[in-house]
């Protein structure tokens, strides 16, 4: 068989991507150019002007971040750099991993172990720069960019899988916006569009600021993160899932005292699975594979290909009617279910009055007087609403349980076996009934107003 040969000579399996010279731009882009040229009856006639000016808007002007360059990321940088945005960053905190590769396409085996956003921008500019996009990629958590930051773009799709960093961006775009006057001024409202996929299921939700319902207004809806208890998986374990917790919490700690695990490392990975292994054939749990290790190390569902493109879809979608009002904005979530058909369902979320984002959440409980400090702790973890983590409060006499640094927390730990009847008739009282308390939290993006009653 003779090897297939560019023009230079070399085989086409050595070359790189080709970046070929674009002699028909406009065509690529004529679809969007016709929506975009004409009127039409789905669109809002008051804010809709069809024509050259919305066109360079959307090459020229529009400025959209992605936050993840993973599955779902991939999808949305390709489609934003085909559907005419050119202006487009990406934000994303991890590596590439080997078993990305099934799915987030813009990565190669050459690319394992380096940063997703800088790859993935490397590649969308390298494939469509002739397009005239241009991809610029910032390494990190969301969390280390402030305000400033943020308030550069004019649009940002989300592609997170996880519910604290959701909460968190969404609590950053409300913050940002002013209400000096007593109103939302919308001229600093920055939309957000949120993207999540799990097998195959997924969600589209549009989200502007004060607006429509908030990211927090349906935490409840979310299950709390599964994990199991650490007496069954330390002296029962029954499924493989407990044999790879317990190589993680016990074994890692014992192995590596004080070396983070790195979930990235297929080092460490391959230690967690072989550990895991052991142990499950010890009690003759069958089932531990490398696969089912990542799973439950990151908490990883099964990721489906045509999910994120479907998804990713609407998004886009989404950002191009934002953008220029070419048509009637999703009110306000998509729920796609394809495990048992191409299904689709669309409703809106209300807002929730006592939203702790958007409706200024004061959180009012009645405690028995007999109950201690340490059960109204639990009651907070337990709420639906807020899903702490790690409550601290405090009030007008100073401290009423600080969760960290750990030398403070010692100091104050005495109080959680008391009963709120005799930390409100201490000398001083630790806090008054009735009175506003402070209550702040990892998981939480803003603070918590509560006031205790007692029966």
């Amino acid at each position: 068989l003779k090897i297939l040969r560019c023009r230079s000579g070399e085989p086409a399996a050595l070359m790189g991507d080709q970046v070929m010279a674009d002699v028909q731009l406009a065509q690529k882009y004529a679809n969007i150019q016709r929506i975009l040229s004409r009127k039409s009856p789905f669109a809002d006639a008051d804010a809709f002007d069809p024509g050259a000016e919305t066109i360079s808007y959307l090459h020229d002007t529009a400025k959209v971040l992605v936050i993840g360059a993973g599955g779902l990321g991939c999808e949305i940088l390709k489609d934003l750099a085909l559907s005419g945005f050119r202006d487009i960053h990406v934000i994303d905190m991890d590596t590439i991993d080997v078993t990305n590769l099934n799915r987030q396409f813009l990565f190669r085996q050459s690319d394992v172990g380096k940063a997703k956003a800088e790859v993935a921008s490397t590649v969308i500019n390298r494939r469509m720069g002739h397009l005239g996009v241009n991809v610029k990629h910032h390494v990190g958590k969301i969390q280390d960019h402030d305000e400033s930051f943020y308030r550069q773009f004019n649009l940002i799709i989300a592609g997170l899988d996880n519910i604290a960093a959701r909460r968190w961006m969404n609590a950053t775009l409300h913050d940002m916006v002013d209400r000096s006057s007593g109103e939302p001024d919308p001229t600093t409202m920055i939309p957000l569009l949120d993207g999540g996929t799990e097998g195959f299921k997924g969600q589209a939700r549009v989200i502007v600021p004060f607006m429509t319902s908030c990211f927090d207004c349906s935490l409840d809806a979310f299950p709390p993160q599964v994990n199991f208890p650490l007496c069954t998986i330390a002296e029962t374990p029954r499924l493989p899932e407990h044999c790879i917790e317990y190589a993680v919490v016990i074994l890692w700690e014992k192995s590596f005292p004080g070396k983070k695990m790195n979930n990235d490392s297929p080092v460490d990975m391959k230690w967690v699975y072989e550990q895991a292994k052991e142990r499950a054939d010890a009690f003759g749990i069958a089932g531990v594979t490398y696969q089912l290790t990542m799973g439950v190390v990151k908490r990883i569902i099964p990721a489906i290909a045509s999910t994120n493109a479907l998804i990713s879809a609407a998004l886009v979608s989404e950002a191009i009617k934002i953008s220029t009002y070419c048509g009637p904005v999703l009110n306000n979530y998509l729920m796609y279910m394809g495990q048992a058909g191409v299904y689709t369902h669309t409703f809106e979320y209300e807002k929730k009055p006592d939203c702790m984002v958007c409706g200024g959440a004061k959180l009012a409980l009645q405690r028995p007087a007999s109950s201690t400090l340490q059960e109204l702790l639990d009651s907070l973890g337990s709420n639906p609403t807020f899903q702490l983590t790690r409550p601290s409060i405090s009030g007008a006499n100073g401290v009423v349980f600080i969760q960290n640094p750990k030398p403070m927390r010692v100091q104050h730990e005495y109080k959680l076996q008391m009963t709120l009847k005799e930390l409100t008739e201490a000398q001083p009282p630790v806090f008054v009934q009735g009175e506003e308390l402070l209550v702040t939290d990892p998981a939480l993006p803003t603070k918590l107003t509560l006031t205790v009653t007692l029966t």
